[in-house]
């Protein structure tokens, strides 16, 4: 007689799991119970979350531990095994769950290290903190912040106040400007500042992220203006490796000192 495959294991494992009280099943065939619901915030599947963890194979051994390397673990929910996903979504922060997840929604045919193909892996995760993606943190705050009265939105998404029009000339995007400025976070910390260096910086307006070259064309020569940023018109989803994190919304707080027009070739 031949030896059960891990994709026959995990399916009769799975089928009398089914049958205990305390297990519930959602429609994706990921299965779970609460040990402890918790009583903060659920996360999103674009969120954040810091988890300590452990990882068994249906014979009991265990394969990964943050309690045993003593450092929680912090990721993207939706950047991991599609069963994390959808089942941390199931338990409220400071709550455990136990995850027993079908090899179709951890590793599948290819495994994982010591994950053989098609096993069915059991998860004991406890969710210690949510944090909102930057990307929502940034939707969030543009959308409070078009409600202020000072502030204007163009049709591309950048958001302005102008601080003080100024009384020199608007510069084109081929122009070249000279500013002072800071730049911050929405959680208020500064990433780059002209005036902490104490010197002003001159640059083609048209060769830096697309938020400056729309907003600076918005000010004139002598003027200060506030730039909110959308990511788009930023960094990205790169980011800058060391200051800026994938998909941030940045503040600008920009003095335009001098316009130098483009010479005529």
């Amino acid at each position: 007689m031949n030896a059960q495959t891990a994709a026959e294991r995990g399916r009769a494992f799975l089928e009398d799991n089914a049958k205990k009280a305390d297990v519930k099943t959602t429609a994706s065939g990921l299965q779970y119970t609460i040990t402890e619901p918790g009583t903060g915030k659920a996360p999103k599947a674009t969120d954040k979350v810091t988890v300590h963890y452990t990882g068994k194979l249906l014979d009991g051994t265990v394969f990964d531990s943050s309690h045993k390397r003593g450092q929680p673990a912090t990721f993207p929910l939706n950047g991991v095994i599609r069963g994390w996903t959808e089942g941390l979504q199931l338990v409220k922060e400071g709550g455990k769950i136990r995850l027993y997840i079908p090899s179709n929604l951890a590793y599948c045919e290819r495994g994982q290290g010591p994950i053989g193909p098609n096993e069915t892996l059991v998860f004991d995760v406890e969710l210690i903190k949510v944090e909102q993606s930057a990307a929502e943190r940034g939707r969030a705050f543009l959308a409070e912040n078009a409600k202020k009265a000072d502030v204007k939105t163009t049709p591309s998404g950048l958001q302005y106040t102008i601080v003080k029009p100024g009384k020199g000339k608007a510069p084109k995007a081929s122009d070249t400007v000279e500013v002072h400025y800071a730049g911050t976070l929405l959680d208020g910390k500064e990433f780059d500042s002209s005036y902490k260096r104490g010197k002003s910086i001159s640059f083609p307006l048209g060769g830096v992220i697309p938020g400056w070259t729309e907003g600076l064309q918005l000010v004139k020569e002598g003027g200060k203006i506030r730039l909110f940023i959308p990511s788009e018109l930023a960094y990205g989803s790169y980011g800058s490796p060391g200051a800026i994190g994938p998909d941030e919304t940045l503040i600008f707080d920009v003095e335009l000192i001098k316009v130098n027009p483009k010479k005529s070739e």
